[in-house]
């Protein structure tokens, strides 16, 4: 079906067994379940409702991979805010092809705004570089970083990222958003490639 076989060895994460499926060509396994996910997106909510308050924050959600946490977060979010959403590609199956294109961008003015990046996962940061460049542009008030997943070992520019809600190894993960060659983004929990 489409090319992915989902193999569900087990799930049963009260008793720490993992699961294991198959996407494609590739194993993963199971490295953070949902409800281990949405405690970490809650505590940085709750960091934002503080921070921002009185503020209207406009979220910029970038795509794809953003729109699970985006989601999640957004009804976490008790200040009044908006949320908008941009793309900017840099990936093809497991490795990032290098070359970042914008292929929806800011369709409002942002001059003046408070905003909060939405993005799944942060690496290199050369991605999210090319995005504080673009939105420098457009004069806002302030823009604050908000990441699902960052990877620290593997950074190599200078970013201020003021909410990660999780750090991880520089390992390759599916699900909860993020994809392998675009399969697997409906997994509700984080997977890390089984390495053969």
């Amino acid at each position: 079906m489409f090319g992915i076989f989902l193999v569900i060895l087990c799930q049963n994460f009260k008793k720490g067994i993992m699961a294991k499926i198959k996407l494609l060509d590739k194993v993963f396994e199971t490295s953070y379940p949902e409800e281990v996910i949405l405690q970490h997106v809650k505590a940085v909510a709750d960091r934002i409702n503080k921070d921002l308050a009185g503020k209207n924050p406009l979220f910029l959600a970038v795509l794809n991979g953003s729109f699970v946490f985006a989601a999640d977060l957004m009804r976490m979010i008790t200040i009044p805010s908006e949320i908008s959403f941009v793309k900017l590609s840099s990936y093809q199956g497991t490795a990032s092809t290098g070359k970042i294109t914008e292929v929806i961008g800011l369709n409002q003015d942002i001059s003046g705004r408070d905003i909060v990046i939405v993005e799944d996962i942060v690496e290199s940061g050369l991605t999210m570089k090319r995005m504080l460049q673009t939105l420098e542009k457009h004069h806002p008030a302030s823009v604050h970083i908000c990441t699902l997943l960052l990877k620290p070992e593997k950074l190599e520019v200078d970013l201020d990222i003021e909410y990660a809600a999780m750090e991880i190894p520089n390992d390759f993960i599916v699900g909860y958003g993020l994809d392998y060659d675009q399969q697997g983004r409906n997994l509700r929990d984080i997977y890390t490639l089984v390495e053969e």
